[in-house]
């Protein structure tokens, strides 16, 4: 039985919980200094003349986690004379945005912005529950898939007008697939940031001991399922005892995002009709795909007990992790660590990957006056604009379109070994209850990656999943 808006709406905030925990790299492998940055400079603010820090202070800094995120965004000091961002960018990726926001803080903008990094677990929730209580921030971030119900809920609001002021026309600079996912009812809600995609790294060092040589374009050839498992025999000969063939979690996220890859690339149908009233799904093929997925792990190429596979591809005993494209900035830093990494490949009948993307967001806020909502804009545009080759850094695809044709962001390396993804990739439906399928069809999806119960049993579970949450 179709469960009603209402219903929906009650748990919209834990479904968009669901989307933080899983939407990109929540891994801690590469901590990041925006939290820790934003709790210093409060701690500060606070000492006494006698230069020692005062209770408020102390209690403040308990408030900052390893990684720099914070628990609690209302107890940080804010300047006011800067806008306030709200970032969930907890993993590798976390430095490149703290960097990419000091350079604009260098070019002596209208505002200047102030970052308060959140815990992954915790960001949409909060930014709800703040923006309900008129206390929200000045700028958000919001994954693609999570804006149809942060619109619908009201928690952002258009910035069409905004764009016109500054005379910012967007369709200049990104993609219409780009700007159809942030337009709702003819108003933009968002500035496109980036693609981020699930890709495939390899060992080099381990691929050289397997005998698997590189092609001229520095990726392994691989154009089948056949392909892939050949690969796959090789490395498993040589992975060590403690290592694995395929480093990838036992349940969770990639699993599904590789699920998805391989049901579209078999030619699935959307899973769910244009206007959000039925469940479009392909059963068969979706079982195809789950049983393709639970076939790696039975073929002995994932080590179980994985429960964070970027960081165990960092230490070196895995030949191969699929995972996102947020890793990459997180494998250049990691110490005597070879590796390569390349699109998604085609297994079966397409090329197609999982992808979803960020984006900046306006926050609905009464006491900001429109002064400030315009220079937020303008900080959105220019941080995905003109700070797009820096948040490159972080192995994401940036969605502006000149960035990507600039000889800075061609200089990267490995970057141009995925940029096709932008192509290749099928979104998650723009549907507000699209955070609700989501939490469903990985519940449902985990049932047969543990053996719970075999692939048919796991795909009618899904389907009734994505049954019980249309809008």
């Amino acid at each position: 039985m179709r469960k009603g808006k209402k219903w929906m709406a009650a748990l919209g905030a834990a479904a968009l919980v669901m989307a933080a925990m899983s939407g990109c790299g929540s891994s801690t492998t590469t901590q990041t200094t925006a939290g820790t940055q934003a709790a210093q400079g409060t701690q500060e603010s606070k000492e006494t003349s006698g230069g020692e820090t005062s209770a408020a202070a102390a209690e403040e800094t308990k408030n900052v986690n390893d990684d720099g995120t914070v628990n609690n965004p209302e107890q940080v000091a804010v300047d006011a004379n800067k806008l306030v961002m709200w970032s969930l960018f907890s993993g590798g990726d976390g430095g490149f945005m703290t960097k990419m926001i000091e350079e604009y803080n260098g070019t002596n903008p209208t505002k200047q912005v102030q970052s308060i990094m959140l815990v992954w677990a915790d960001y949409y929730t909060k930014l709800q529950t703040a923006v309900a209580a008129g206390k929200g921030p000045d700028i958000g971030i919001s994954h693609a898939s999570s804006l149809p119900q942060l619109v619908e809920d009201g928690v952002v609001q258009p910035i069409t007008s905004y764009l016109d002021e500054l005379g910012i026309d967007l369709s200049q600079n990104y993609s219409q697939a780009s700007i159809d996912a942030v337009t709702f009812d003819g108003e933009i809600y968002a500035v496109p940031l980036d693609t981020h995609a699930e890709i495939m790294y390899f060992n080099k060092e381990i691929l050289e001991k397997a005998g698997v040589t590189l092609n001229a374009a520095g990726s392994v050839d691989i154009k089948s399922a056949d392909d892939f498992y050949a690969v796959c025999d090789k490395i498993k000969a040589v992975i060590p005892e403690d290592g694995t063939t395929i480093a990838i979690t036992n349940n969770g996220d990639d699993p599904y995002r590789l699920w998805w890859a391989t049901y579209f690339q078999m030619g699935g149908t959307p899973i769910v009709s244009d206007d959000s009233k039925k469940v479009t799904l392909d059963k068969e093929k979706a079982v195809k795909a789950a049983e393709f997925v639970k076939g790696l792990y039975d073929k002995g190429y994932v080590a179980e007990g994985i429960d964070d596979h970027q960081k165990f591809f960092q230490t070196g005993k895995a030949g191969i992790c699929i995972g996102g494209t947020w890793a990459v900035g997180a494998f250049e830093q990691t110490d005597n660590l070879s590796f390569v990494p390349m699109a998604f490949p085609k297994l079966f009948d397409t090329d197609n990957c999982w992808a979803d993307s960020h984006t900046f967001i306006l926050p609905t806020k009464n006491s900001r006056n429109e002064a400030d909502s315009k220079a937020a804009v303008e900080f959105m545009v220019a941080a995905s604009m003109k700070g797009g080759v820096t948040w490159a850094g972080s192995g994401q695809i940036p969605a502006c379109k000149e960035v990507l044709a600039s000889d800075a962001y061609k200089a990267l390396p490995y970057r141009s070994s995925y940029m096709s993804e932008v192509e290749k990739a099928v979104l998650p439906a723009k549907v507000s209850t699209f955070n609700g399928m989501k939490k469903g069809m990985i519940d449902s999806l985990d049932t047969i990656w543990t053996g719970k119960g075999d692939a048919a049993s796991g795909i009618d579970a899904l389907y009734d999943e994505l049954e019980s949450n249309l809008p």
